[in-house]
């Protein structure tokens, strides 16, 4: 059946993250074959209650159509958005949006956890990681994530935790991001290991002007053409002991002692990645700068 915009709610339309790339491609195949699969209602008095395709509505809407082809439900609202939720898992839904269905059912229908796991086939602590989630991440946040500006894994790797331990820096530094561009997840982390672990005017600049930030970073990691690999490599491995000194220092003189329970564990999470990368770099370093004959050269031979 055809079913006007106008008779449809799209109160679940914030449940899903936007792709701005699928969506242009979902537009210009809907302009040149037209709408090949009907979206999913239930009925909700004299209109329809939108399940799925939210997209394909927007993209109608654009190319100024004024219908929508639709097979409708006669299920209870709930039971048909985890229903529809379970047809499509195959197409991987984030942490995120697993999160906000699982919220707006225990807000909208009254669902316990315990309920919500059933109904999942999942466990509830599965159920509870999941509503922290979306309750421990700013919204501000979680709109960047949810217009597509910022990716899910980053948002959930890096400001999640940030959030719990600075909630206002995470704001700042997420509207300050992007403001300017879309941050991959490698920027996002390093943004954050400036945030936690460099000095109060890195950290000003991270949340001030993060894309200036990001920019100076990578143009200091650009090997200088007047080095040797030797100087740079010796250079890279003096920044390292600087740091740690620096680091050591804050320890001894009590940074500890003035940490949240949160900043804490982050803390300790820090310090075991570093352990771990530190150590793979003294063995390679010890490997590669290891006493060997002439004629072992990997593979390249010696001079004559």
């Amino acid at each position: 059946m055809d079913i006007e915009f106008h008779r449809l709610d799209l109160r679940y339309e914030l449940l899903r993250r936007r792709s701005p790339e699928r969506e242009k491609r979902l537009l210009a195949s809907l302009a040149e074959h037209g709408q090949q699969q009907p979206v999913l209602v239930v009925p909700e008095g004299a209109g329809w209650v939108l399940l799925d395709g939210c997209k394909r509505v927007r993209a109608l809407k654009a190319l100024r159509h004024d219908t929508v082809r639709a097979t409708a439900w006669d299920l209870p609202e709930a039971d048909a958005l985890v229903l529809e939720r379970l047809m499509r898992h195959g197409e991987g839904d984030d942490p995120f949006e697993q999160g906000w269905l699982l919220r707006e059912l225990k807000d909208r229908f009254g669902l316990s956890g315990e309920e919500l796991a059933r109904r999942f086939d999942r466990s509830p602590s599965w159920v509870s990681r999941r509503l922290s989630l979306v309750d421990d991440l700013p919204r501000a946040v979680q709109e960047q994530v949810r217009q597509g500006r910022l990716g899910a894994h980053a948002a959930q790797k890096y400001l999640g935790p940030l959030a719990r331990a600075r909630r206002d820096e995470c704001v700042r530094l997420c509207e300050s991001l992007c403001a300017k561009g879309r941050p991959t997840s490698r920027q996002v982390g390093e943004l954050y290991t400036a945030l936690v672990s460099g000095g109060d005017r890195a950290r000003e600049l991270v949340l001030s002007d993060p894309w200036l930030f990001l920019r100076s970073q990578a143009e200091a990691r650009r090997p200088d053409p007047e080095k040797s690999p030797a100087e740079q490599l010796l250079g890279d491995l003096g920044a390292m002991a600087g740091i740690a000194r620096r680091a050591h220092r804050r320890l001894r003189q009590g940074a500890a002692t003035r940490m949240s329970a949160a900043e804490k564990d982050e803390v300790r999470r820090c310090a075991a990645q570093t352990r771990l990368d530190t150590r793979a770099l003294l063995d390679l370093c010890e490997k590669e700068t290891a006493d060997a004959g002439p004629d072992d050269s990997r593979g390249h031979p010696a001079p004559a």
